[in-house]
């Protein structure tokens, strides 16, 4: 098992990252989420450039405000800084566009955006189409003059839970990362998609294709129980990302098949609360989505319950709970944890993990 963090990224705190390195994190992913965060490249550049050991890259980047050839050129950037440790998470944007009352990218739009991204970073010549325009030939020019790295390969590692982006992420991703909480049959079922995904262009998935998931932890201290104010202060700002996830699906098209069976109660609370929000409803996107994955509203506090971090799949428990659950989620075939806390609580949370778990592991 491999872990990593996500960093919600504040340009002025670029030193998390050296910070990350020291404690024996293998890999830092910083957040995407123009409305919300610093740029993810501009942190990515100043770790780069402080960092020698540490996998750096976008965890994960929105394909939906960058066009590819300008995504590909960014992590190549940063490849040149840190060649061979450099890796772009990419997804189609559910956060980062809802957060501005837009739809993530289509799937059949993101598979495109795929193939054209994997070719650059190979360093290969890729036919490229903006919309519905004519097809033309696209290269980087200067591949050997020290402005980029295609040299070492980019590993993609794709967003993807639906059948056609798992498709996609199999035809032309090295690897995955989803939510914390998926069961041991959906992860294997996604991987059997992305097989066929593969197949579908006469790919084989390696053996090392990576399988990360996205999720959050806190060592418990004697006596402390699950929701202490402590807990709370470092990862309530992740366990409410999922209230705002099934906010926006519920915003979409009235699903609610994401909420987990034992927080319907808390779903119901939250929504009634989401309605008495003094935004406007046509609005209300921006409100509910303030401090999303970094910190906690005051008057979110009180959503953050035992059955939401279990449900969400929080690793919170002693050393020896935590690396049960971490030995399982390996036995399922996940390669990769990364852990997001909340942002000004984040060295003290990850030097517990990385003391207390990681060094026992």
């Amino acid at each position: 098992m491999k872990f990593g963090v996500t960093v919600a990224p504040r340009i002025s705190d670029w030193k998390l990252f050296v910070d990350l390195e020291a404690m024996g994190y293998d890999a830092a992913w910083a957040a995407d989420s123009q409305m919300l965060y610093s740029d993810a490249y501009a942190v990515l550049a100043l770790a780069a450039a402080n960092t020698s050991r540490i996998r750096l890259g976008t965890g994960v980047s929105v394909a939906g405000v960058r066009l590819a050839p300008v995504t590909a050129h960014s992590i190549a950037s940063i490849n040149r800084l840190a060649p061979g440790r450099t890796f772009l998470g990419i997804g189609t944007g559910h956060t980062a566009m809802r957060v501005m009352g837009k739809d993530p990218m289509k799937a059949r739009e993101f598979r495109e955006y795929l193939r054209v991204l994997r070719a650059l970073l190979h360093g290969q010549e890729v036919d490229y189409a903006l919309g519905d325009g004519p097809r033309t030939d696209i290269r980087f020019l200067h591949p050997g003059e020290g402005f980029i790295d295609v040299e070492h390969p980019v590993p993609i590692y794709v967003a993807a839970d639906g059948p056609l982006a798992l498709k996609a992420a199999g035809a032309y991703g090295d690897g995955r990362i989803c939510s914390h909480n998926q069961t041991k049959a959906r992860l294997q079922q996604s991987l059997e998609v992305m097989r066929g995904g593969g197949a579908a262009v006469g790919r084989t998935l390696p053996a090392d294709f990576h399988t990360a998931a996205l999720g959050y932890a806190c060592v418990l201290r004697p006596g402390e129980s699950t929701t202490s104010d402590r807990v709370i202060d470092e990862i309530g700002s992740m366990a409410a990302a999922s209230l705002h996830y099934w906010w926006e699906l519920y915003q979409k098209d009235g699903d609610t098949s994401t909420v987990a069976g034992r927080c319907r109660g808390l779903w119901e609370e939250y929504l009634a609360f989401t309605e008495r929000m003094e935004t406007p409803p046509h609005k209300r996107y921006q409100q509910v989505h303030l401090g999303h994955c970094a910190f906690l509203p005051p008057e979110e506090r009180r959503f953050i319950t035992e059955d939401l971090i279990r449900s969400t799949g929080g690793l919170v428990g002693t050393p020896d709970e935590i690396i049960a659950m971490l030995r399982e989620r390996e036995a399922m075939g996940l390669n990769e944890i990364t852990l997001l806390p909340a942002m000004n609580e984040a060295r003290r949370n990850l030097r517990d993990f990385a003391e207390q778990v990681i060094a026992r592991y």
